[in-house]
């Protein structure tokens, strides 16, 4: 419709906005889920029983002396039974017996062995020895003749009674060192009461006792009358100091000692009387007391090397001082005082093992006298001297790691 100067416009309707569609949103798609690998197969190796590691077995057992002498002289006899007392420092349950021939032929009959009962009795049955399976044996002059091995047990320093029937030369030592001793006319080796006859107390015949146990230490000691163990009418092996110092120790020490020996018979005899044994360990040198007026010290530095040498490879060597010296019965006096001293000097200087028993002898205002009450006539030691010397060796000894032998039960200090 027309109206007065006014126009009517119609709007067109407008239609609303569209709406927009919301966009579906596309799904990611999702990585294929991972199959989780299969287990390793792990291959289990069987395990083999593992054998139980053996236990060292022990050394097997040995013979080592028990008792020695170096029988150096000569006694020739009838037809005699001897039974011999005689103590032995080793345990173990079989023994052999070495027997020495003196300076001609001699025959053994027959010896038994038993622990030994007072007054020359036995205190077991006796056990027959043989040698190369025969009661006896015959041969000539310095011969050495061990015996077929005899089951008798026996302990750290038990008596044996060594009987044997004998006749002729047997070595023999120079003083009396087995007090408790017999020797009767005939034959009586199977007397098991007291023996009879005459008291005998020399070492004769018989030169080793060897005793079968576990491998251990086994001393020999080398010296002169000093270590063979003259006392002064009172001689007996069990006093001297190698038998003491065995005693303290739990190990043998037996007694190579030669009365008057000097370096030169030392060296001279070493085969026979020291070499000869089996089984030793160490060695303990105690001489030059008998070279010292005659020898320079030179030539007593000289043959104390020499002895020493021939001794390394068969035994660990310990070198004893020289004891105090109060007089001098070969020699002038004022040269023997001079040379013992450069000696001993010498010996602590030079050797890595040293006994020092001068050390434990001798005054102490005085290097040239002993102690009061350890010597019987200016030279030898007392029975007290030997205990003190025999002290020292054990201290020194058991220092360097020297034990009892198995089973040994030792006495306790102050305890003879």
């Amino acid at each position: 419709m027309a109206g007065c100067g006014s126009t009517t416009v119609e709007e067109e309707p407008v239609p609303p906005p569209e709406t927009e569609a919301p966009v579906p949103e596309t799904p990611t798609p999702e990585a294929p889920e991972e199959e989780p690998p299969p287990p390793e197969e792990v291959e289990v190796e069987p395990i083999e029983p593992q054998p139980v590691p053996e236990q060292p077995r022990p050394p097997p057992p040995m013979f080592q002396p028990g008792f020695h002498q170096a029988l150096r002289w000569s006694y020739s006899t009838g037809g005699v039974t001897f039974r011999l007392r005689v103590p032995v420092g080793r345990a173990g349950d079989r023994v052999r017996l070495a027997f020495r021939s003196g300076d001609g032929n001699l025959v053994l009959r027959k010896a038994t062995i038993a622990l030994a009962g007072p007054e020359g009795s036995l205190a077991s049955a006796p056990v027959t020895v043989t040698f190369s399976g025969t009661p006896g044996f015959s041969v000539t002059a310095r011969t050495r003749v061990v015996s077929d091995p005899v089951a008798l047990p026996v302990g750290f320093r038990d008596e044996l009674a060594v009987s044997f029937e004998v006749q002729g030369a047997l070595a023999v030592s120079a003083i009396h060192a087995l007090p408790g001793s017999f020797v009767r006319s005939g034959s009586h080796t199977g007397v098991t009461g007291p023996l009879g006859g005459t008291p005998w107390d020399r070492a004769v015949g018989l030169a080793t006792v060897e005793v079968e146990g576990p491998p251990a230490r086994a001393f020999v000691a080398l010296g002169d009358s000093i270590t063979e163990g003259y006392i002064d009418e009172l001689d007996d092996t069990r006093l001297a100091w190698p038998s003491v110092a065995e005693t303290k120790l739990g190990v043998p020490i037996v007694n190579a000692g030669v009365s008057g020996q000097g370096f030169y018979d030392a060296l001279l005899n070493l085969d026979a009387e020291v070499l000869v044994l089996e089984g030793i360990t160490d060695c303990v040198v105690l001489l030059g007391t008998n070279d010292l007026a005659g020898l320079t010290v030179d030539k007593l530095q000289a043959r104390m090397s020499s002895l020493t040498e021939r001794l390394r490879p068969f035994c660990r060597v310990w070198v004893g001082t020289l004891l105090p010296k109060e007089k001098s019965n070969h020699g002038a006096y004022e040269t023997v005082k001079t040379q013992r001293l450069e000696m001993n000097a010498w010996i602590r200087d030079t050797f890595p093992d040293v006994i020092d028993f001068e050390s434990v002898t001798r005054r102490p205002d005085n290097v040239h006298l002993f102690l009061d009450g350890l010597v019987v006539d200016g030279i030898h030691p007392s029975a007290e001297g030997h205990r003190v010397m025999a002290t020292e060796a054990a201290r020194v000894l058991r220092e360097a790691g020297v034990q009892p032998e198995p089973g040994v039960v030792l006495p306790a200090e102050g305890e003879p």
